[in-house]
């Protein structure tokens, strides 16, 4: 008599490796998929790839929320805009652009009178920060920077604290591309009263 065997069955977990396969997908798949993975972090490059970004590790989160609460603590003494963390998401389709979540972001009240913004804010920011953290790579976030300028953000600083230098990015005049940032080594504060008066960005627990 024959005995069937029943099959060996593995149970780890079945993962799927991405990192060689960039992923192309249209904004209302990405939304969809937003919806369906809320505990994602995603974005959408302006040419329509995927960006899944791992959580932050504990030091970038903690400088991270440092950086929020400065502007935060800015605005709600002058309550000139509204300020949005790393998970507030922007719609910049309409633009040519993708969606995308900056680490810290600011927008000026009077450009939201009217605007609904229970899903992705439909508007560009005055003011952005994105936070290198210890994986990231410099390229694709000055790509970023760069995308933001060129969509029209006033003001925007890309923080390394690898290399201690901040990146201030302003939007481009009229005509022109291709304006170069300007690079400050290791500030102790960051003065952006250009767009934000009276805000100046201590550095001082940053570094």
């Amino acid at each position: 008599m024959t005995t069937a065997t029943a099959p060996i069955i593995d149970t780890q977990p079945l993962l799927l490796d991405v990192s060689n396969t960039t992923l192309t997908v249209t904004p209302e798949q990405f939304d969809l998929l937003c919806v369906d993975n809320p505990d994602l972090r995603l974005e959408l490059t302006p040419d329509l790839k995927l960006i899944v970004m791992a959580p932050a590790g504990g030091e970038t989160s903690k400088k991270n929320a440092r950086l929020n609460l400065l502007v935060g603590i800015w605005n709600e003494q002058t309550e000139l805009g509204e300020v949005f963390d790393s998970s507030g998401g922007y719609d910049f389709t309409a633009l040519g652009g993708g969606k995308s979540a900056p680490d810290v972001s600011w927008i000026e009240k009077s450009r939201l009178e009217g605007v609904n913004i229970v899903g992705f804010i439909p508007v560009v920011p005055d003011f952005v920060i994105e936070l290198r953290s210890a994986t990231d790579n410099l390229k694709p976030l000055r790509d970023k920077m760069r995308e933001y300028q060129r969509l029209g953000v006033r003001l925007g600083l890309l923080v390394n604290p690898q290399n201690k230098q901040v990146e201030i990015y302003r939007s481009l005049a009229p005509g022109t591309s291709g304006q170069e940032p300007e690079i400050l080594e290791a500030p102790t504060e960051i003065n952006c009263d250009e767009v934000m008066p009276g805000f100046v960005l201590s550095m001082s627990r940053i570094w």
